[in-house]
């Protein structure tokens, strides 16, 4: 019977429950209903009254294609609001295994406490001196884990930047490969992580097993058709195996809209030197990898191996936003450079999207020269040390661009915002605006119907149909995110008629219940109604639903688009 583990930072003590009120759910509807219960609204992020969630998926464990993802919820350092950050990698895969559906964090220890290494099993949970590998970048933090539990072992780490409790830090998961290069990069959770003074997490080596689905039958069925939905569909089966999520440098460009220094242009000179094109014949020849899985049990393959020019190992999971974000956002065209400042911001545990927004903005404030891809590395190198300008970045772009006395600052909520240009992509625009969690595509990613035709076409250069294109994916999101699949899935589950029935009828064989269309469109409303309501108590208002002014002053080449949508009409994106 899953259940919920809770640890005390501050005593060390630790308590294993049943899910009672919180029964039926997973994922991101799971943190986000206890974030709701049981976080003040108005408590300060690093304070010991916020607590941070990691919960495996409704499906988490069950074999189910894609199943793999964890969601991380906590009130966000970056934002001020609720916060869900979403993770490949081992975690979620392992944590069934333990009978365990979640884990709460609570309280913290004094500030001059010493970090500690977090051991989780089955029946009990051990405190460990982290000493060793505090202040390590997390590839080497993790050999050292490795050292002392295996290479089985599977890790939650905070890098430098959680450990300096910085606003844009995140929480880095072991992948298949053995690497922590699996992010919960968005809205600082590696910093409520590393206020509660946790180095790092290990879930026990030996764990095994998988869940045995309550009706066995049924689900081989279910699954078996899941199956045949994904391998269907060409994005999932053809698209992002062979280029990755960079396959969309080359499209969102010729769209008009990939965002090129900082926000001013749609389309970037140098696009074909940094396109998926590109990085997948780099990898194939230096004898990297171009297609695997961010987590045991995928079938999209996605990820990839970047090899550096020697033929070593440099960095996986290479993503569309991250090479924007240190690409055309900053006029640096030199694939190699971008793929380093990705390594370091796994090593730091930094979200690449919120630094390609702040290194944008430093260039900007001339900090550093447009293009300066050297000068970038130097930056983000500093991140985690004694140098204040590391800190100044690390807090992420509202902060960087108050220091260097920036005013373009493409946030929302305080949060940077993603690869695409809202003026020429006005869905995933609503999405920026409406969703609880500050700036964020993967809330409701209209860049699928708007740009890809997925699931229908609606003109990304109109505002015609944007609102109710967005809440509706916003609502199927959050179901996706707690039943703890990969978003991606979304490609083929738009396109295909049974999809939504079929994962119903996943949850319904693996758990022995009822789970119904309707179920499916309740469980992510009620998500959002949760979100929602916590940003409300935080003291978050309708005017905060909206983009930055430049966006509606500013034309965007080539289509000469603005932000047309005022407050007012946004409201009608939200449940």
């Amino acid at each position: 019977m899953p259940r919920i583990l809770r640890i005390n930072t501050r005593t060390k003590e630790f308590k294993f429950e049943e899910l009672g009120d919180y029964a039926g759910l997973g994922g991101r509807a799971l943190t986000s209903r206890v974030v709701n219960t049981e976080v003040p609204g108005d408590c300060h992020p690093l304070s010991a009254e916020n607590k941070l969630v990691w919960a495996a998926g409704i499906l988490a464990g069950s074999g189910a294609a894609n199943s793999g993802r964890l969601s991380c919820g906590a009130k966000s350092p970056l934002t001020g609001g609720i916060k869900e950050s979403n993770s490949g990698g081992q975690f979620a895969q392992v944590l069934p295994r333990l009978d365990i559906q979640a884990i709460i964090f609570e309280d913290k220890p004094e500030m001059d406490a010493p970090f500690s290494i977090v051991e989780i099993y089955a029946d009990r949970v051990e405190f460990k001196d982290a000493t060793p590998i505090v202040g390590k970048d997390n590839y080497p933090a993790h050999e050292e884990l490795k050292k002392i539990y295996g290479d089985k072992a599977v890790t939650a780490l905070a890098g430098p930047a959680g450990e300096q409790c910085l606003a844009a830090s995140t929480i880095q998961f072991s992948d298949p490969h053995l690497n922590p290069a699996r992010s919960a990069g968005r809205g600082g959770m590696g910093a409520v992580m590393g206020s509660k003074k946790v180095k790092a997490v290990v879930l026990d080596p030996e764990a095994k097993g998988r869940i045995k689905p309550v009706n066995e039958e049924a689900f081989k069925v279910a699954r078996k058709r899941w199956l045949e939905i994904l391998m269907g569909h060409p994005v999932t089966s053809e698209g992002l195996p062979a280029f990755g999520t960079a396959i969309l440098v080359n499209i969102i460009n010729e769209a008009g809209a990939l965002p090129t220094k900082n926000f001013r242009y749609g389309r970037f000179d140098d696009v074909a030197d940094i396109s998926g094109e590109k990085i997948a014949e780099v990898i194939e020849s230096r004898g990297g990898k171009t297609k695997e899985g961010c987590h045991t049990g995928c079938v999209i393959q996605c990820s990839q191996r970047y090899n550096d020019k020697d033929g070593n190992y440099l960095t996986s999971g290479f993503e569309y936003e991250t090479v924007w974000g240190f690409g055309a956002n900053c006029l640096i065209n030199d694939i190699d450079d971008i793929a380093t400042m990705d390594r370091i911001c796994d090593e730091k545990g930094i979200d690449t999207i919120e630094m390609g927004c702040t290194m944008a903005v430093a260039m900007d404030g001339g900090v550093l020269e447009w293009g300066d891809s050297k000068a970038g590395i130097e930056l983000l190198q500093k991140i985690g040390s004694s140098d204040a300008m590391g800190r100044i970045i690390g807090n992420g772009a509202d902060f960087a661009g108050q220091a260097f006395g920036v005013d373009r600052i493409p946030t929302v909520k305080g949060q940077g915002l993603p690869a695409y240009d809202p003026r020429s992509v006005k869905g995933v625009g609503v999405t920026y605006a409406t969703t609880p969690m500050g700036g964020d595509h993967t809330a409701g990613y209209a860049v699928a119907t708007n740009i890809l035709k997925v699931g229908g076409d609606v003109d990304p250069l109109s505002k015609e149909g944007q609102i109710e294109l967005s809440k509706n994916l916003q609502i199927a999101t959050a179901t996706i995110d707690g039943l703890g699949l990969c978003l991606f899935v979304a490609f083929a589950v738009l396109d295909t008629e049974d999809a939504v029935q079929c994962m119903c009828d996943l949850v319904a064989a693996t758990h022995g219940i009822e789970f119904t269309a309707d179920d499916f469109i309740a469980l992510g409303v009620n998500t959002l109604k949760d979100e929602l309501e916590f940003n409300r108590k935080a003291g978050f208002t309708k005017s905060d639903d909206q983009l930055p002014r430049f966006f509606s002053e500013e034309k965007l080449e080539p289509h000469d688009t603005v932000w047309e949508y005022t407050v007012e009409e946004l409201q009608a994106a939200k449940v």
